[in-house]
């Protein structure tokens, strides 16, 4: 059943295509009665109505493109229709007047075309084999992008550039004289041809990047340059960046010189804030060049269809990191088999993959902690003003339409009735960011949540803190998005984005930590401590909410061993139908979890042991399950991972070691240090004949 919002959305789409197909009836009528009155306006109302689509609804405009009647077809009927009714109306002569506005059009139309064939030759020439963040490409000859409309916006160049047409036609049209047309013709006609002579510039020499062969030549130099050692590999999709940008700060803590390594071009700007160099490579043989860098270990923090590719690269040790470990079957995927190590955070994840019985290796899975939790308090006691911080951070439905996945759908309304309904909770809503994304009935249910806590907020009343503190939240807004983000022009392209996201300044990444960190204190104390609050941006983040909650309630998933660091109260949603101690031993993350019914009858006792640290039963428990599932703190996690890519590197160069020796008594084969040797006199012999050359 679709949701409320989206019958009206559609109605109004519905609306839009059935005014232009009235107007372009009233048009046709007012041009062959003739009713000049009507044909003037019928001619202005669909011209402007097809504008205001192009920017408002171009995903419906992109329908009529699908069935052949995409904006240059609408545009020149649009055309055709004012010649047809200059044609019927009285004292304009056909020869004399409107034969040359009829050639002067098509001339429109011909460098209207031609600047089409030139955006096509432009953007083929700004495309390089990779994109890159965070490097110092200025030596590709990178160079800002041209304007949008000429280059990338075909429908809206030809609409704006037929204005002046329509305009001084529909003057005619009043005037019966040609003179206007003439004019309005002419202006759009100077608007094509110079915007065509301008964007034809980007192919002169001066303007022209470096071509495919240059930019990879490039790409290897720099990378020998730069000698990366321990990289993160990513791939997926707009929504799953989330998955990386939780390493980025381990990654960028590693010993060596790391790298982020991406396949898609969009996902670039997706990654949040870091020194890390980053290069994204789409082409599986352009990828391949990697193997002939110093790349020793790349991490996988998600599994993806693209991953098999860089496996193929023998020379690169892999390690699955994963996004987050709960008792999912999917944290225990077959496809793991596939990397020389899985890295989890503790004795629960082995136990895990031994039990889930996939072909995985007691002797590949290595223990690391969770080097992203630093940031979370540990527990400080009971509340300690009246009212209690509960944070229900429920997953995703997931694919599998399990019903025990999340609990928004069968539990979640129950959850937040029963919390509401105490004058002394203060609850914090934070659904997973693609619930509803699956089954509509999740995304139905989030919805209804929602508007349950707004109008509970509604019901509350106290103080609010004064204007500085809302004034404090903007000034650390701006600047955060001065340190994480860089202001583009929104003719910006790639490779325009590659030269201003080049080399970071010195100490960036550690002022984006203090920025964020003053940012969310700000963002706090910008709230009532009484208001509930609804959270669905990616910003504060979910740590930050562990700090701020007293108690958490959450489904099963990588959430619960997250917060249990923290080691306080926390209860997890059985919707699986199990009992409860069946739920108990399928899922060994709750084994110190208050576990809620659908009817979530159990929360009132939740709080009172939240509220009451002696009729907590489950402290003790909470200690140990935080070791078993995320390791001992001594060592450090940070330390333990870095030792594990530090050991994984060392069984990189090993191999390598092992295969020189290997092929070095082949005849015909040649071992990666001969070919570097080779390759390095090679340029060494040529840059000596240039210089003779020169001399």
């Amino acid at each position: 059943m679709p949701s409320a919002g989206i019958v009206p959305r559609r109605a109004v789409q519905l609306a839009a295509l059935l005014a232009m197909m009235i107007a372009f009836t009233a048009q046709l009528v007012g041009a062959l009665l003739p009713v000049i009155p009507l044909f003037i306006a019928a001619s202005v109302v669909n011209l402007g109505l097809d504008l205001v689509l192009q920017h408002k609804q171009p995903g419906l405009l992109a329908v009529l493109g699908r069935i052949r009647f995409d904006v240059t077809v609408r545009q020149l009927l649009r055309d055709m229709l004012i010649l047809v009714g200059l044609l019927h109306i009285d004292g304009i002569n056909p020869l004399e007047e409107q034969a040359p506005l009829t050639i002067t059009l098509l001339l429109f139309y011909g460098t209207h075309f031609v600047c089409q064939a030139v955006a096509v030759l432009v953007r083929r020439t700004r495309s390089l084999p990779f994109v890159t963040r965070n490097i110092d490409a200025s030596a590709l000859r990178l160079c800002d992008a041209p304007p949008r409309i000429l280059s990338r916006q075909t429908g809206r160049r030809l609409l704006r550039f037929s204005v002046p047409t329509t305009t001084g036609m529909m003057i005619t049209a009043i005037t019966t004289d040609a003179f206007w047309g003439g004019v309005g013709l002419a202006v759009s006609l100077a608007l094509s041809a110079g915007g065509t002579l301008y964007l034809g510039t980007w192919l002169l020499p001066k303007k022209r990047v470096a071509g495919e062969k240059q930019a990879l030549e490039w790409l290897d130099n720099w990378l020998a340059a730069y000698r990366p050692t321990v990289g993160m590999y990513f791939s997926g999709g707009s929504s799953s960046a989330y998955q990386a940008n939780m390493w980025l700060s381990t990654l960028a803590a590693l010993d060596g010189n790391p790298i982020i390594v991406l396949r898609e071009r969009f996902m670039v700007q997706k990654i949040e804030a870091t020194d890390v160099p980053i290069v994204c490579i789409p082409k599986v043989a352009n990828l391949m060049r990697l193997e002939h860098s110093t790349l020793k270990v790349l991490l996988h923090p998600a599994n993806s269809g693209k991953t098999s590719q860089i496996l193929r690269i023998p020379s690169i040790k892999h390690a699955f990191t994963n996004h987050g470990e709960s008792d999912k079957l999917s944290s225990c995927n077959p496809y793991a088999k596939a990397y020389d190590e899985v890295w989890v955070a503790g004795p629960a994840a082995r136990d895990r993959y031994q039990l889930a019985d996939i072909g995985i290796e007691d002797k590949d899975v290595i223990e690391v902690g969770r080097p992203q939790l630093a940031p979370i308090r540990p527990y400080a006691g009971p509340p300690a003003g009246r009212l209690t911080t509960v944070l229900y951070a429920p997953t995703w439905e997931g694919w599998d339409g399990n019903p025990g996945n999340t609990s928004v759908i069968l539990a979640g309304e129950n959850i937040v009735r029963e919390l509401l309904a105490d004058e002394n909770v203060r609850l914090l809503y934070k659904p997973h960011p693609m619930t509803g994304s699956v089954d509509p009935r999740a995304g139905a249910a989030n919805a209804r949540i929602q508007a349950m806590i707004t109008e509970a907020n509604g019901r509350r009343s106290g103080a609010r803190p004064g204007p500085e503190a809302a004034a404090e939240l903007a000034r650390r807004d701006e600047e955060l998005a001065a340190l994480t983000t860089t202001a583009f022009r929104k003719s910006a392209d790639e490779l325009e984005r590659m030269r201003l996201q080049g080399t970071p300044e010195e100490g960036r990444a550690a002022a984006v930590v203090a920025a964020i960190t003053a940012w969310e204190k700000a963002y706090w104390n910008s709230f009532p401590e009484w208001e509930h609050q609804i959270i669905t941006a990616a910003r504060p983040g979910i740590f930050s909410c562990f700090n701020q909650a007293d108690v958490l309630i959450s489904d099963v998933s990588s959430v619960v061993s997250d917060y249990l660091t923290s080691e306080k109260p926390y209860a997890v949603a059985n919707t699986s139908g199990m009992s409860e101690d069946d739920f108990r031993a399928n899922f060994p993350t709750v084994r110190a979890a208050t576990i809620l019914t659908p009817a979530a009858d159990e929360v009132a006792g939740l709080l009172d042991a939240v509220r009451n640290p002696e009729k907590d039963t489950l402290a003790a428990e909470r200690a140990e399950l935080k070791e078993h599932l995320l390791g001992p703190s001594d060592p450090p996690s940070s330390v333990r991972f870095n030792q594990a890519a530090l050991d994984l590197c060392a069984k990189a160069d090993e191999r390598r070691v092992r295969m020189e020796s290997r092929l070095s008594g082949i005849p015909g084969q040649r071992s990666q240090e001969d070919v570097d040797a080779s390759e390095t006199a090679e340029h060494t012999g040529n840059d000596a004949s240039d210089a003779t050359a020169a001399v």
